[in-house]
């Protein structure tokens, strides 16, 4: 005796096969706006950081997206009767879902946030600052377009119930399910590999979805002897975030007078070949007291480029903060302009910012006030007796160029201390200025006419470089670091000074907004 399926047993057999093809065709979608998220974000550069770029990508949006499905449709599918009650409000679900999720992605493009309850100042200041530019017809607009995509939902949900019987003849199911359960456990696998060895192309993906939390396996690998969890431990105390998405510059409002009767000249050398530099301002006795020269000769210039060397003299922060400060402007050059001192650039190469534009002057422009300029090593003796003669207080940097950015600062302004870098200037020019405010409100550099540390932390490409003891630690993103002397450039067989280099780490991300 054959025994036919009950009615009720094929409308949920033919809802339930519905709803696995609804959140297919939900799950293209979403991985397709998730690449918002992929573009956003910096390639990882190697073919593993790739791997698991794309196995993550589909496996954690896929997975999200079908966990949606089970917990709020697929009751419904057992629970509700009439199945027109159930694609429409798999369609609301669906709709209202994916705009989050392309808010989110567009939150993330824009600030390197995800939409959580850490952000929720920051999008009340959005929310309050595009109100204010925005009139009724912009969130009318938003509210269309989020009906035209209700509708698209509808529409799907319907086309896919006509046609879910023909569908079903096609065994794919066990194919794409397979696919993207793989996607989501390699990706796992490789992220449990990766945080075990600190691999910062993995390791810096971790905060690129919504709701992603990758695996790791520490505790389990130390116990059977595979990781050395204290060695663990200190290189993640050492890690840090190379691509920072925000900045909060100045850290603080920066208020403080500028004496406009001052004039100060700073040169920055822009090449490495430092033969002859100072000579002919040396030797003309009646421009340059020999006796009043204030040398700094530990001056270190860290930058990887000339872009970086100069983001750092101007906005005294290092290089790893040059993509952020995009339309912001140096304290250093808006605080004496905005005191009605004359403030000029000199460079024969492009600035760094745009925004910068505006202040570059040609080189024979000899205004009072702050200048700074950039310039090889053939053009600064020239420069300097020119600002000697006009009676400037001169800073001349050297060093960007030269092996492990080794140069020297000279002065004729009070300099102390025998430890200095680029990020040092900034501080120094505004204090001989009148400018009393805190230096940490503005720059990770200090006064050179009143330091206060002994050590100094700048960045070189990605890495944070701490000079401190006559030694030089270099530390890569992933806690990876080498210690050598300063004198020789051998490596240094000394104990890591954990609590100086965290301290140091600190110190220099602090004007970043951390997702």
């Amino acid at each position: 005796m054959i025994l036919a399926e009950s009615p009720r047993r094929q409308r949920v057999t033919k809802l339930v096969n519905w709803g696995h093809w609804f959140a297919l065709a939900n799950i293209i979608i979403a991985i397709v706006i998730a690449s918002i998220f992929v573009f956003s974000s910096p390639l990882p550069g190697t073919g593993v950081g790739t791997l698991y770029l794309l196995a993550n990508w589909f496996g954690h949006i896929s997975f999200m997206t079908f966990f949606g499905f089970v917990i709020f449709i697929l009751p419904l599918c057992y629970l509700v009767n009439n199945p027109s009650v159930i694609k429409a409000s798999a369609s609301v679900i669906a709709a209202v879902g994916l705009a989050l999720l392309a808010f989110d992605a567009l939150l993330f493009n824009r600030t390197g946030f995800h939409f959580s309850f850490h952000a929720a100042d920051l999008l009340r200041d959005e929310a309050q600052s595009q109100m204010a530019i925005e009139g009724w017809q912009q969130w009318a607009f938003l509210l269309l377009l989020f009906i035209v995509w209700l509708g698209f939902q509808l529409v799907l949900a319907n086309a896919i119930w006509k046609r879910v019987d023909r569908f079903t003849k096609h065994k794919i199911g066990v194919p794409v399910a397979t696919f993207f359960v793989s996607c989501f456990v390699t990706s796992h696998a490789i992220h449990v590999w990766a945080d075990a060895g600190l691999y910062q192309p993995i390791i810096k993906q971790d905060n690129m979805f919504p709701l992603s939390y990758p695996a790791t396996a520490k505790t389990t690998m130390s116990r059977y002897g595979l990781l050395d969890l204290a060695a663990y431990e200190e290189r993640k105390q050492l890690q840090f975030n190379p691509d920072i998405h925000s900045i909060t510059y100045p850290a603080e409002p920066v208020y403080c007078s500028i004496e406009t009767s001052k004039n100060v000249t700073v040169i920055v050398q822009t090449s490495s070949d430092t033969s002859g530099l100072m000579k002919g301002a040396l030797e003309n006795e009646a421009l340059f007291d020999k006796e009043n020269l204030n040398r700094v000769g530990n001056y270190y210039s860290t930058a990887s480029s000339l872009r970086g060397l100069m983001t750092t003299t101007l906005f005294g922060v290092p290089e790893i903060y040059e993509e952020a400060l995009v339309n912001k402007r140096p304290v250093m050059l808006a605080l004496p302009l905005g005191s009605g001192m004359p403030v000029s650039i000199h460079s024969e190469d492009t600035l760094p910012l745009a925004q910068l534009s505006g202040y570059q002057q040609p080189l024979s422009n000899n205004h009072q006030g702050l200048h700074i300029a950039f310039l090889p090593h053939n053009k600064v003796n020239n420069y300097l007796d020119s600002a000697l003669e006009r009676k400037h207080d001169v800073i001349v940097a050297t060093g960007f160029g030269e092996p492990n950015g080794k140069g020297a600062l000279f002065s004729t302004l009070p300099l102390k201390g025998n430890l200095a870098s680029s990020e040092d200037l900034a501080p120094t020019i505004l204090n001989a200025l009148g400018c009393t405010a805190p230096s940490t409100f503005y720059s990770t550099g200090q006064n050179l006419l009143d330091p206060t540390r002994p050590w100094l932390v700048s960045t070189s490409g990605e890495r944070i470089v701490v000079f401190h003891d006559n030694k030089r630690t270099d530390v890569l993103s992933n806690g990876s670091y080498e210690i050598s002397e300063i004198a020789s450039g051998k490596r240094s067989k000394d104990a890591l000074n954990v609590e100086l280099l965290s301290q140091a780490i600190k110190h220099l991300s602090r004007f970043s907004k951390q997702n």
